[in-house]
């Protein structure tokens, strides 16, 4: 799909649906459009469900990996946003990483009201029925060892992501326009993670849980989980792609973030998942007795990585282009699209918003203090204006991807799993960095 298309398409939602369903359209559109840039290039194939994908034809390209689809998914109550049965893709390990295991949580937003959960039944990010049938396995869970150096023979997973709260949710389900919809993240991560013990994952010797975006939220959300699943005795870590979303004000000085994750803790019941968290608030920080349970501040990977007791490591750009599109510049904080420009190329802000943006830089720095003690855990803070880093080959390990300290990301991940050093590379502000440069003038997030 082009960026013109895209644009088109964008107008088109606006005049049809007005300023007033503005934000709750550009956050499923995103989603979806999220999901298609990371398909791009993936062919449809005629094989049946399940398979566990194919081998590259040649020595650079991708290979194509079968959608599997959950076993007596609503008899586990474990389906998508339409009821619809989850989905994974795995593609089996080989050689010395025949007993590795890597799994992958897709990422693409999150809905937080009936009307946008509505919308993504019609999408891969609420109904297996739209879900391509295959997808091209790249960057981190390429199979090509010039592209993915640690990781490229191990048996890999990518789950594929359709509950719209980072796989947590655990609320009823709701009608909306006479249909219904589910709200069954948890479940859903435990009926993918019972397959894939059943297939191997449970003799695993060594394991990595990680994800992007929403996914690399969710790997935050999840870590402690994946480790019990697996024995004591084997090495089992996290990593969390441009996971680490932002409790920070808009330009305006309002909360926009924070309010939309609220909606979505509180309609799809994630509130369970963060029991710790919810004791350490104070009555005059979480409010009346009533709302207790649904603490805002809970969702976001600051408060949950204070219980998280795996090694994690934790990648996101200083000038994450998402959270800058939306979370520092929303639609709504910027009425006269004065940053219209400069949150979509960081080479078209002037000097006022090169300083905001450092600002915004200053504060993922801050929230990053405290785990930054943290011996056991590794850390990669480029100075890019870019979103997930980890599912392109250009940005995980090429002759031209991004580096800090000449370390690209694949290095320097293999280097804190393998522990061969300790990592805990932070670039310089922009625009030190020339490795980063060519990715400034990506756009794939658009809202």
């Amino acid at each position: 799909m082009a960026m013109g298309d895209v644009h088109q398409l964008q107008l088109w939602w606006r005049r049809r649906w007005g300023t007033e369903r503005r934000a709750t359209v550009a956050w499923v559109f995103a989603a979806l459009f999220i999901v298609l840039f990371l398909a791009a290039g993936s062919r449809l194939g005629d094989t049946a469900l399940g398979g566990t994908g194919t081998l590259a034809r040649s020595s650079s390209d991708p290979a194509l990996v079968d959608l599997t689809l959950v076993r007596d998914a609503e008899e586990k109550g474990a389906v998508c946003l339409d009821g619809s049965p989850p989905g994974y893709h795995l593609q089996r390990g080989f050689g010395s990483g025949v007993d590795s295991w890597l799994v992958h949580l897709e990422g693409g937003g999150w809905c937080s009201s009936l009307e946008s959960c509505s919308l993504r039944k019609s999408t891969p990010v609420g109904s297996s029925h739209h879900m391509e049938r295959q997808v091209p396995f790249v960057g981190i869970l390429s199979n090509i060892p010039s592209q993915n150096p640690d990781f490229h023979n191990w048996n890999k997973v990518k789950v594929r992501y359709c509950d719209g709260a980072s796989y947590s949710g655990e609320g009823e389900s709701e009608t909306q326009d006479g249909t219904k919809l589910f709200f069954r993240g948890q479940r859903i991560w435990k009926a993918i993670m019972g397959e894939l013990l059943q297939k191997g994952l449970a003799n695993a010797k060594q394991a990595l849980l990680t994800g992007c975006s929403a996914g690399g939220l969710a790997t935050f959300i999840h870590c402690d989980e994946f480790r019990e699943l697996l024995p004591k005795e084997i090495t089992v870590k996290c990593f969390a792609d441009a996971g680490f979303f932002l409790n920070e004000k808009d330009i305006s000085g309002k909360s926009y973030i924070q309010s939309f994750y609220s909606n979505v803790v509180r309609l799809q019941d994630v509130g369970k998942k963060f029991p710790d968290c919810i004791s350490r608030m104070e009555p005059s920080q979480a409010g009346d007795c009533d709302y207790l349970p649904y603490h805002k501040s809970c969702f976001f990977a600051e408060e949950i990585i204070k219980n998280v007791k795996t090694p994690l490591f934790i990648l996101n750009p200083a000038y994450d282009s998402w959270q800058i599109q939306n979370i520092f510049v929303p639609a709504s904080s910027d009425p006269q699209q004065s940053w219209q420009r400069c949150k979509l190329n960081i080479h078209n802000c002037d000097s006022n918003q090169i300083k905001s943006l450092q600002g915004f830089r200053y504060a993922l720095l801050n929230a990053l203090s405290e785990f930054k003690k943290n011996n056991n855990g590794g850390m990669f803070i480029n100075s890019c204006f870019v979103h997930c880093q980890t599912i392109y080959n250009f940005t995980w390990h090429s002759s031209n991807s991004p580096r800090v300290n000449n370390k690209t990301l694949a290095e320097a991940v293999g280097d804190w799993y393998f522990g061969r050093a300790k990592v805990q590379e932070i670039d310089c502000a922009y625009p030190c960095n020339p490795t980063c440069h060519h990715l400034n003038l990506m756009q794939p997030y658009r809202m």
